[in-house]
């Protein structure tokens, strides 16, 4: 009985402590804090893991939630607080919530409540149903947006309505609205960390030239030319950055000192901002500079255009020794040395016969070695060479020491067709004109011409209007070949004279693959004459290797009708000088297109012609100011041409050839 006294007061004194504590703490924290912030402590007590939700909006999970950046603004009232956060991609929410006013700092511990493990979990999980398919499989980003607006816009509906009653679904759908959107996250952002990585080349390069435009603009502008100090400062920096960049084209030949130049101008151009701050002085300078750009660029243009043609047709020192060479040589053998084999086989209408006009040795040389060398039986292909009195003992020369294998050779002097005079030639008439000599020789007295390639001295040359007379060269032949001196030849090319012409005259390959090779391009179409007879869209064709039915030419006498067109263009009104115009028009409704792959053009002009064009044609031409005897010749062209030269030869060893 007195132990059980002393057990009864413990067990009194434990039962009614912990109620009157409770009692007098109850009562001291009702009159520390009001109502409101009772409820708001209570929202965010946690246990555990786990947040408890009472709130009526539904909660994201706290690995989607971000940080809010900026300013919050909360109004004076304590019983509605409307929060404004600025997001980081610079959207603006508004939340009407209960929200007390506390230190940023328990406001981010509250959104980040969650533990670094749940965090982690949830990754893991989420990158697991990446993995296998089973998140964002087929969901295109317009349709994410559309749901997430939707969500937006459900969450917003919810705040009005009791919250009660769905709670667990939107819960639900709230959660699988965060997964995709972090899904979308982690899928962009590789792309974006690869954009961000990715540096234009030549960036450094571009930004010195820019700065060197800024800062030429700037010297031109009158506050800056009043400014002494920042006027010599900005002419010092121009220096350097040219010094810096002088002919760089890439960041790697840019000096170590690049980058501190850079720096050193953009402050220049900097305070220059600060002191020029008139945009419309800079618009007006800008577009000063390129009114003068432009200006420039047009006289380069044509000095550009002059001096190619200068290039084009000026003879290297090699090629003006050979002739003189070969000529020395020519003379010194005997009379009966400086005839060609196999003269019976000139006249023999069933073999095949070649016309070749040139004054040029070596590109006569390249176009009857790589005929010969790819020809089934070299013995059955004659040439005819004609060349210029200056030239005949050196060509003559070449091919005596140089013979083409069993290959018939016929080289002649021009002078030697007496019939080809002023009086039969109204061509050869207009050559030796007064006005075609001022045209050429005094071209300051007369209009100039806006294609410099129309006055080449080579359209004086009679030479380049043989073409024209090929039935009254050989009057005993039915079909000939002819051949520029700027080709090469691929293939045998025995199967041309198989071709049946239909009656045509001239068999040729069109060349109307592009627009500026149809009649108008070399036609004067304004003319009524020519507008009433020709179509200023009928395809071209190709000089350089054509096959011509001399038997038909003369049936139609074609010679008489070029001698018409010739005499009315005496001013030069319906074409400019040359021969394509002139056999364009003579050949009218007389041309057979052939094949694309008997000949290829564009060698000396065009750098981009199909590989399998130029190896499956039996014929490419270097039509064009880039020949490849020439410097300016193209260097990936130039070894279809060079292989048919043997450089070894003692002439070219004497003139120092060597291509």
């Amino acid at each position: 009985m007195v132990r059980r006294k002393p057990v009864l007061l413990l067990l009194w004194l434990t039962l009614l402590a912990p109620i009157v504590l409770y009692t007098d703490r109850l009562s001291s924290f009702s009159n520390s804090i009001s109502n409101d912030d009772f409820i708001d402590n209570v929202s965010n007590l946690s246990f555990g893991n786990e947040v408890g939700k009472l709130n009526a909006l539904p909660q994201e999970l706290t690995n989607a939630v971000k940080e809010p950046i900026g300013i919050v603004y909360v109004d004076n009232s304590r019983n509605s607080h409307q929060v404004s956060v600025q997001s980081r991609d610079g959207s603006a929410a508004l939340e009407s919530q209960e929200l007390p006013l506390r230190r940023s700092a328990e406001h981010k511990s509250r959104m980040l409540s969650a533990t670094d493990n749940e965090i982690l979990s949830e990754e893991k999980g989420m990158i697991e149903q990446v993995v296998n398919g089973k998140i964002g499989k087929d969901d295109p980003e317009k349709s994410k947006a559309e749901e997430e607006n939707k969500e937006m816009g459900s969450q917003q509906t919810k705040l009005n309505t009791s919250p009660a009653k769905e709670e667990n679904k939107s819960e639900k759908h709230s959660q699988e609205t965060t997964l995709k959107v972090d899904l979308e996250k982690l899928q962009t952002a590789p792309k974006y960390r690869n954009s961000s990585s990715t540096v234009m080349p030549d960036a450094r390069v571009r930004q010195l030239k820019d700065q060197l435009i800024r800062a030429k603009v700037f010297l031109g502008l009158q506050a800056i030319r009043t400014n002494p100090q920042y006027f010599r400062e900005l002419r010092l920096r121009i220096r350097e950055v040219q010094r810096a960049l002088g002919d760089a084209t890439k960041d790697t030949d840019l000096p170590r000192k690049a980058n501190e130049k850079l720096k050193a101008m953009e402050q220049t151009l900097a305070k220059g901002k600060q002191i020029q701050d008139d945009c419309a002085a800079v618009i007006k300078k800008l577009r000063a500079m390129l009114h003068s750009t432009e200006e420039q660029l047009q006289v380069n243009r044509k000095q550009t255009m002059f001096l190619t043609q200068l290039a084009a047709k000026t003879l290297p020192k090699g090629l003006h020794c050979l002739p003189l060479r070969l000529a020395t040589e020519y003379f010194s053998l005997d009379p009966s040395q400086q005839q060609f084999p196999n003269q019976e086989k000139l006249e023999d209408p069933e073999l095949y016969h070649y016309a070749l006009f040139s004054d040029n040795i070596l590109a006569a040389a390249v176009v009857v070695n790589s005929t010969i060398s790819n020809a089934k039986h070299p013995s059955n292909h004659v040439f005819h060479i004609v060349t210029d009195r200056l030239n005949y003992a050196a060509m003559r020369m070449w091919f005596l020491a140089n013979p083409p294998g069993k290959a018939t050779i016929q080289v002649q002097n021009i002078e030697e067709f007496t019939w080809l005079n002023a009086s039969y030639s109204p061509v050869l008439k207009q050559l030796r004109s007064q006005s075609t000599i001022n045209y050429y020789f005094r071209s300051h007295h007369v209009k100039s011409d806006t294609n410099l390639k129309f006055r080449n001295p080579k359209y004086l040359s009679i030479l380049n209007h043989l073409r024209f007379y090929l039935p009254e060269m050989f009057p005993r032949l039915n079909k000939v070949v002819f051949l520029d001196d700027d080709i090469v030849v691929q293939k045998d090319l025995t199967g041309l004279w198989t071709i049946n012409l239909k009656g045509k005259v001239n068999g040729a390959v069109e060349t109307c693959r592009e627009s500026f090779h149809r009649f108008d391009r070399y036609l004067n179409f304004s003319n009524p004459l020519i507008a009433k007879n020709f179509d200023p869209h009928a395809c071209g064709w190709a000089y350089g290797m054509n096959v011509f039915d001399l038997a038909e030419w003369r049936k139609q006498n074609i010679t008489e009708l070029y001698h018409s067109w010739q005499k009315l263009n005496h001013d030069r009104l319906l074409w400019n000088l040359g021969t394509l115009p002139a056999g364009l028009i003579t050949f009218w409704n007389r041309t057979l297109p052939l094949d694309r792959s008997w000949h290829v053009l564009g060698l000396g002009y065009n750098p981009h012609v199909v590989q399998k064009e130029i190896e499956r044609a039996a014929v490419i031409h270097y039509n064009g100011n880039m020949k490849p005897w020439l410097e300016i010749g193209m260097p990936k062209y130039r070894n279809y041409w060079s292989k048919y030269i043997n450089y070894d030869q003692v002439f070219l060893q004497d003139c120092n050839i060597d291509l």
